[in-house]
């Protein structure tokens, strides 16, 4: 398998622009084989729900997709990440069904966590219970019936197909060992997803407690060390957790450089980007889209509310149409027991208004800023909100996880937008300079960012000016010896 590269990352379903691995690579061959060096299947696992993500076991790919063999192929051509829940199992995986089948004598039972035993009074007190970080507007557990008629509450923090797991269980600690030992035989890079929302403790908010989160973290790294695996935790929440868990030298996501850029280009102002740049993680992957929304919560602080609610405002009146289908907003409670906007649905495409300028400015900046950039499918079509699914599936998320036909995808890859994304993607694969120092130019309160990467003889430097939408890319070309334009 290939080592990770400072090269382009593609993040895609197995079946969402192409209908398995196969097709997949092909179509990768074909179209993008000199833009992406990295490959994020989403889960590609047997699943019973989420788009992938409740997963009912690693041992084998979905025989729709394919195999393995499949798996390993790709990961000879990129360098691949892939998922695991380190928080939540399938109901339907064969450790919830034995607990269910066989209760208290099942193995697996203590690798569920019961909600009365939980709490030391049976129940979180109203304090406890308004401190909890939810996503959803009840309590975060569900009913089983067992088969022995007993019934039981077991944490769920979210959709009804997945069920949380204690970490510190041996069960847990087995089943962790048995399938990261196994992700990571085939994979040079393993995403921890959601795996904040597993440091549980009364009285907490049950998310990224600390210092319970560093333990559970050395106990999923445990088995990802014996085969030298790198992990990369999601976690959607304010910026200074990225902070933190970069101190330790992880990497981590920029989730708040979607928000900002749209800021910027919405208010033609960069000051809030700059001073980002200046102080966000070097070792980092960068997004500006992924198969969830463009994060709120990740930018508090960085932006004041208001500036906040100016790009939320204006993301809105672009998916106005859409908030009519969408039964359950993407939310969380705050400190005060209120829910607030947890994520923004739609294309990064389409909250730009479909400017193309915007959008590859956004993109530039996004390819400069220190770190490894990531590019989402539908925004490597330059795609559009997809409005007519939301019609048939209220997830909100739906309006940004389009399945392109063949048709639509080799016609979206003809676009002008789509042609020049792809010429700077070439460009920030193969030039040297982006493996060297940065340079943050400073604010000038115009509207305008400079980014320069040097590495020895070569050069290259980024000027955008937010106000007009333009951009120019310079760099120094070695077999000509001079200054060029790209």
């Amino acid at each position: 398998m290939k080592k990770i590269e400072n090269k382009i990352m593609l993040i895609t379903y197995a079946d969402s622009m192409s209908k398995d691995l196969t097709e997949l690579d092909e179509i990768l061959d074909r179209h993008f084989r000199d833009t992406i060096g990295g490959l994020h299947v989403l889960p590609f696992y047997p699943s019973s729900g989420d788009r992938g993500f409740a997963v009912i076991n690693y041992d084998q790919v979905d025989p729709a997709f394919g195999t393995w063999d499949d798996i390993d192929r790709l990961a000879e051509q990129y360098y691949m990440m892939a998922d695991f829940m380190l928080n939540h199992v399938s109901i339907r995986s064969g450790e919830f069904r034995d607990y269910m089948e066989n209760g208290d004598a099942s193995p697996y039972r203590d690798m569920f966590i019961h909600w009365e035993e939980f709490w030391p009074e049976g129940n979180p007190t109203e304090g406890q219970y308004q401190a909890l970080y939810r996503r959803k507007a009840v309590y975060p557990y569900i009913e089983f019936t067992r088969k022995d008629g007993k019934t039981v509450h077991l944490w769920n923090t979210f959709f009804e197909e997945q069920i949380d797991i204690n970490p510190y269980a041996k069960a847990t600690k087995d089943y962790y060992a048995r399938n990261l030992g196994t992700i990571s035989s085939h994979v040079p890079l393993v995403r921890f997803d959601a795996f904040a929302y597993a440091s549980k403790r009364p009285g907490t908010s049950c998310f990224f407690v600390e210092p319970d989160i560093w333990n559970i973290l050395d106990i999923g790294m445990e088995p990802l060390r014996k085969t030298q695996t790198e992990m990369l935790p999601e976690i959607h929440e304010n910026y200074q957790i990225q902070l933190k868990m970069a101190e330790k030298g992880y990497w981590v996501y920029d989730f708040a450089l979607p928000m900002l850029l749209l800021h910027g280009l919405k208010s033609k102002r960069t000051d809030r980007l700059i001073h980002w740049l200046n102080i966000c993680p070097r070792k980092q992957f960068t997004t500006l889209d992924t198969h969830d929304g463009i994060g709120v919560v990740d930018v508090a602080g960085l932006l004041t509310e208001e500036e906040i609610d100016f790009v939320r405002d204006d993301v809105d009146e672009i998916t106005k149409e859409a908030k009519q289908y969408i039964k359950l907003p993407s939310m969380i409670t705050a400190k005060d027991g209120k829910f607030k906007s947890y994520q923004l649905g739609s294309t990064y495409y389409s909250a730009l208004r479909c400017s193309d300028r915007a959008y590859l400015i956004a993109r530039a900046v996004q390819f400069y800023a220190p770190g490894i950039p990531q590019i989402y499918y539908v925004g490597l079509l330059a795609g559009e909100n997809d409005i007519e699914s939301m019609k048939t599936n209220p997830d909100p998320r739906t309006i940004n996880r389009h399945t392109f036909s063949r048709e639509e995808l080799e016609a979206a890859v003809q676009k002008p937008v789509c042609k020049r994304l792809y010429e700077l993607m070439r460009f920030r694969n193969n030039y040297e300079a982006f493996n060297g120092d940065i340079t943050i130019g400073e604010d000038r309160s115009d509207g305008t960012l400079k980014i320069t990467w040097k590495k020895e003889n070569y050069y290259t430097a980024l000027t955008a000016d937010f106000k007009e939408l333009t951009y120019q890319i310079v760099y120094y070309d070695e077999a000509s010896k001079q200054e060029c334009i790209l």
